[in-house]
């Protein structure tokens, strides 16, 4: 969250009086500060987009009570998380409880202490910040249970779960679904001839190309060592083709650079489309587009066929 300057706070207050000094104050300690005049408009600001991490919310409101804003914004779950300190005249124990039951983080009583205030506000920046890190570390985590770790694309696992999302929802909106195997051409002679390091470098290079040259809501993962699967959601099988065929001019239209040398590679693809019409499963799909790839690999690589048919060829 950086330094206080940057930190945005609600301050839900319906007193004139409270609302202006509150504002003094938090603006005199650097915070960018947003009234809220009721408890329905402060409940409104803390569950849109671009909420203020650091709330100070009065008990006592008009249209919905601090108590009752707390409430709901736990309930709702909302991440990031939200700070909350509760302002009130109160003091019975039975209060307290009250106020850290319905999910506030901490309780002030009215009339405060303002270094108080900026003390325990200071303590929620420190939690909101830890909150922070927590869900980047969850992020990473995320990642690398998701992707693969040299070309970036998504793993094995990531992008099969993908092939089976699309084929549930073909199956219910009765549209098609079409998947391209795609593998580098002699990927073993790279490695032989140049080294590891070069073909992995290789494999990054055909990963961004391919990824590239497919739409924003196609997938691809990496199935295998210089295998790739793309998943082509809505796609009819003539789109597909043409699809493919962009993809196979993406890898060797162009040489692949490593230092001063140059390399050329190709693909030979498999493809297999799946109408919609009945039901069919991600293994038996892939069956397909495998045995098209052998097809391919037959027929001399660098080219397109189906398991079924002869598609294309170069």
């Amino acid at each position: 969250m950086g330094s206080e300057g940057a930190v945005r706070i609600l301050a839900a207050e319906d007193n004139p009086i409270f609302q202006s000094m509150l504002r003094s104050m938090l603006t005199k300690w650097g915070y960018e500060v947003i009234i809220a005049p009721d408890g329905n408009e402060a409940l409104r600001l803390l569950q849109s987009e671009s909420a203020p991490r650091l709330a100070i919310v009065d008990w006592m409101m008009p249209g919905m009570d601090g108590v009752e804003v707390c409430r709901r914004v736990r309930t709702a779950g909302l991440e990031p998380y939200i700070y909350i300190l509760l302002l009130t005249a109160r003091t019975e124990s039975q209060d307290v409880v009250e106020a850290i039951d319905s999910g506030a983080d901490d309780y002030l009583t009215k009339p405060f202490d303002s270094m108080e205030l900026r003390a325990r506000l200071r303590a929620g920046r420190r939690i909101v910040e830890l909150q922070e890190e927590l869900l980047v570390a969850r992020e990473a985590l995320r990642q690398q249970a998701t992707h693969d770790g040299l070309t970036g694309l998504l793993n094995r696992t990531a992008i099969l779960e993908v092939l089976q999302q699309e084929l549930v929802r073909a199956d219910r909106e009765q549209q098609g679904v079409s998947i391209l195997m795609v593998d580098l051409d002699h990927f073993k002679q790279i490695n032989d001839s140049h080294g590891h390091l070069v073909g992995d470098s290789v494999l990054r290079e055909a990963a961004s190309r391919m990824k590239a040259g497919i739409r924003c809501y196609d997938a691809i993962g990496r199935y295998s060592g210089e295998e790739f699967l793309i998943v082509l959601p809505g796609c009819s099988s003539e789109d597909a083709l043409a699809r493919a065929e962009c993809l196979r001019l993406a890898l060797n239209a162009e040489p692949f650079w490593f230092g001063t040398d140059t390399c050329a590679v190709t693909c030979s693809i498999g493809f297999a489309f799946h109408s919609g019409t009945f039901s069919c499963s991600a293994d038996a799909l892939i069956r397909q587009a495998d045995a098209a790839l052998y097809g391919a690999k037959e027929r001399g690589r660098d080219r397109i066929e189906s398991a079924e048919v002869h598609l294309a060829e170069v």
